[in-house]
């Protein structure tokens, strides 16, 4: 991929000379760099949509304040700038990143090769391709677990090499931090949206000028120079996701947290994966890092899908960790309407029954009512986990009861 019209436009729209940048890649795997007009925002850099994993995704406008505030924060975070391989789609806000930071730091970024997908391979080649004494990558828990996955020698040495990886977009499971610290890989857990300019909690503290608080319903703001301007074609109405006080602009995300007596913020889950079934109310996040326990499960989507006996009834979509030989990559009920019968035979359906069955035994309300077992979760092109879509097959599944 070219990346060198967007680095320009880029470079124009920071120093005020062209109009703000959006990026996208075309059929053929093309970047497309596309400029649009701001309305009542004379300092947009760039326009970049959220991902989309829970609705239709937002146009959201990065300012130069935004992203130059955003790029020293980072900077300073990481004790120095350095050389940055992009291993994300550059259309979303941790793509786009490495090339705005690339540009304040004065280095040249390195872009994988993403047209057979992300591969391990890909990826150890890209990264042998660095200069740099410095270097940096951004990547999601995805593909780290895919580079630790029975790692080459030349990928171990590689990711090695990284002075740190950026790892964001979804919950990073314990144990695959476990793995990338038991191999050396110096790993950054963050936090952050499109709406924060990415990233601006590192490893459970916000970086320098960025304020965290919990609102009384337990939702996270982030607050400081790094929110965006807003989005473009959806004004906020009366304040209800960006908001000033005290000369300080913030942003209400859809996310639960804490804050510990050190300042270190941990993240529940979404606001909106509360389930109240049968009039108890389960967290979504909760009942997922219990499933995720299971040696079994590679990782686990939790959901409420419409009951006509419980109100809403938990439902999971499960990856499990080694499909049974010669099942289908496609996705197979555990059980029929959540009664733990077999909804076909042998393969990965049988293998969830026996899941379904513990879960039952172990977790009690707690356990998800339908199940449905696959060889990975549904993903978006950015790498997290299509909710709506894998929300829609349990639907589907549960069909009401």
């Amino acid at each position: 991929m070219d990346i060198d019209p967007a680095l320009k436009a880029l470079a124009a729209a920071l120093h005020g000379e062209g109009p703000a940048v959006e990026l996208s890649v075309g059929e053929d795997g093309a970047l497309v760099v596309g400029h649009l007009e701001t309305p009542g925002c004379d300092d947009a850099v760039a326009v970049v949509r959220t991902s989309g994993s829970t609705g239709a995704p937002k146009a959201t406008v990065l300012t130069v304040e935004s992203l130059a505030a955003s790029s020293m924060a980072t900077a300073l975070a990481l004790k120095g700038e350095g050389q940055w391989l992009l291993a994300l789609p550059v259309q979303y806000v941790a793509g786009i990143q490495v090339l705005v930071r690339s540009l304040f730091a004065g280095t040249r970024p390195w872009v994988m090769d993403m047209s057979g997908g992300f591969t391990p391979v890909a990826f150890t080649a890209a990264a042998q391709e660095l200069t740099d004494k410095i270097r940096f990558t951004s990547l999601v828990p995805t593909q780290l677990q895919r580079l630790l996955d029975a790692p080459s020698p030349e990928t171990l040495a590689v990711l090695r090499r990284f002075n740190a990886v950026l790892l964001g977009g979804a919950p990073a499971p314990a144990s695959l931090l476990a793995a990338a610290r038991d191999a050396g890989v110096r790993v950054i857990t963050t936090y952050g949206s499109a709406e924060s300019c990415g990233g601006c909690v590192y490893d459970g503290f916000p970086l320098e000028g960025v304020s965290v608080r919990i609102e009384e319903d337990g939702r996270i703001l982030l607050g400081g120079d790094t929110i965006a301007a807003g989005y473009l074609e959806a004004p906020d109405e009366a304040g209800s996701t960006f908001f000033e006080e005290d000369g300080v602009r913030w942003y209400r995300t859809s996310d639960l947290g804490s804050i510990d007596d050190e300042g270190r913020l941990t993240v529940l889950g979404r606001a909106d994966d509360v389930i109240i079934t049968g009039g108890i109310k389960v967290s979504a996040a909760h009942v997922q890092e219990e499933l995720e326990k299971s040696d079994a499960v590679a990782a686990a989507f939790v959901a409420g899908v419409p009951s006509a006996e419980w109100g809403q009834a938990v439902a999971a979509y499960v990856a499990l960790a080694t499909p049974p030989e010669g099942t289908a990559a496609s996705p197979q009920p555990a059980g029929t309407g959540g009664t733990g019968e077999p909804a076909g035979t042998g393969g990965t359906g049988d293998h969830a029954v026996v899941l379904e069955q513990e879960w039952h035994r172990t977790l009690g309300i707690l356990a998800p009512k339908t199940v449905l077992a696959a060889s990975s979760l549904l993903m978006l092109p950015n790498g997290k986990p299509d909710r709506l879509a894998m929300a829609a097959e349990l639907n589907a599944l549960h069909q009401g009861k």
